[in-house]
């Protein structure tokens, strides 16, 4: 055992406390809150630089708590307080901006309620409401808002919740929408009514980022609507009217520094009507004689009340707060869903050779045209390589087998996809299992 001189251990002690007191307040809660929230950072001078973006965050949640006093509604340090205010605004939100250019309403029509309007209603306690959900890093905001005002009245006509799929849409609804990139709920649910359907979140989950349509999952048709109504624009009693009868899908401005911090309350404000987030009107109440609509959001249930946000209804403007009167929508349904499609069977090859449901049929020996040996490539639709090997998705279908990387040919010019479109390159499998590497 080591012992050290008095002289030598008071020093060491005086180091020690040094050191310790060293660290800052505000050090320490950053610190604390990355534990919380399972933070990591690639490096110490990333997590410096985190650091004091949380830092000033703390002074504009401090700022607002304590200073203004009459506010109805406060801020924290949540999941998002190591994000400055333009980085959470380019990574939270996703509603197309034709949503602020003019956007027409195609199917403005009456709610369809009957009867006197109830002094609040919450469609959570009637069952008719999901679980949270978490877009992640993608503007897919505008999904969530239309499977959620999906799911609620798939609940209401046929008495059964299911979680339906966001991926679906992200991954296949092309024909308006964008992915990851922005899109409407009015063209989502045009787009499910075409479809005759959409498939469950567990069948076809969440990624967090676009890939290529799955079709035959497409397919399978779980829940069907027959249309959608648009709500009258800035007619707040129509758009009362709507969620007294079901969940609504709306657009508000979610990009206020407040909104990313947002806490508990009655959020009333400051806030712009610049359309550029989707979310889900559930139920409306008042408290201490102010009335609002409860909005369920898609950034995880660490943001908000639970992942919920009560926003100030009746506040004397016609656009309403943030905007929350401008884009309202729900989707009609009628009738029950289509008995449960039998599984799809296995795709042919030729005669004796067949490949799992979602494969593809690759040759790997042929002879004057013909094949006389076959591997499945586990992703549907795909492109079979000329190396006999290899395979690429259909939205990257160029091979460049030299480098492992599948391209896409844009215009004149073929180049790798951006990274949030990230390209396959699959090896052919043992008939099921395959290898799958990601090109960065």
């Amino acid at each position: 055992m080591t012992t050290f001189p008095p002289v030598i251990f008071a020093l060491l002690l005086l180091f020690s406390h040094l050191s310790v007191s060293s660290i800052s307040p505000i050090s320490q809660l950053f610190e604390s809150w990355c534990m919380q929230h399972g933070k990591t950072y690639s490096s110490e001078q990333e997590k410096q630089h985190r650091l004091k973006v949380f830092e000033d965050n703390y002074d504009f949640v401090n700022q607002h708590n304590h200073h203004m006093g009459s506010s109805s509604y406060t801020l924290a340090l949540n999941g998002f307080a190591d994000l400055t205010h333009h980085e959470f605004k380019a990574d939270r939100l996703g509603l197309s901006a034709a949503a602020g250019i003019g956007f027409t309403r195609q199917n403005l029509g009456d709610t369809g309620f009957k009867g006197k309007i109830p002094a609040s209603i919450d469609w959570r306690k009637n069952g008719a409401v999901t679980n949270v959900k978490d877009q992640g890093s993608c503007g897919a905001c505008w999904s969530f808002s239309a499977t959620g005002a999906i799911e609620g009245i798939n609940k209401i006509v046929t008495e059964s919740l299911v979680s339906l799929s966001e991926q679906e849409l992200v991954d296949c609804d092309k024909t308006f929408n964008d992915g990851c990139g922005g899109g409407l709920m009015d063209y989502a649910f045009q787009f499910i009514k075409d479809n005759h359907g959409i498939d469950t979140e567990e069948d076809y989950p969440y990624v967090g980022r676009e890939r290529s349509c799955n079709k035959e999952k497409l397919k399978r048709h779980v829940v069907t609507i027959d249309g959608y109504t648009d709500v009258l624009p800035n007619d707040e009693n129509r758009l009362l009217q709507a969620v007294a009868a079901q969940p609504v899908s709306v657009g508000i401005c979610g990009s206020e520094r407040a909104f990313q911090l947002y806490s508990k309350g009655i959020f009333t404000g400051p806030c712009s009507t610049s359309l550029d987030h989707a979310v889900l009107i559930v139920g409306y109440g008042s408290e201490n004689g102010v009335d609002y609509w409860i909005v369920k959001n898609s950034w995880g249930t660490h943001w908000g009340m639970n992942g919920y946000i009560h926003i100030q209804r009746n506040s004397g403007l016609s656009q309403g707060v943030c905007g929350i009167n401008m884009l309202a929508s729900y989707p009609i349904k009628t009738g029950q869903n289509p008995p449960p499609s039998p599984p799809p069977g296995p795709t042919r090859c030729n005669l004796f050779t067949y490949c799992s449901e979602g494969e593809t049929c690759c040759c790997t020996r042929h002879i004057f045209g013909i094949c006389f040996s076959w591997k499945c490539c586990e992703v549907d639709s795909a492109i079979c390589c000329k190396d006999s090997r290899h395979c690429c998705p259909p939205d990257h279908p160029v091979c460049d087998t030299q480098r492992n990387q599948c391209l896409k040919r844009t215009g004149n010019t073929t180049r790798i996809e951006a990274s949030e479109k990230r390209g396959f390159f699959n090896k052919f499998s043992n008939w099921s299992s395959f290898l799958q590497a990601w090109v960065l």
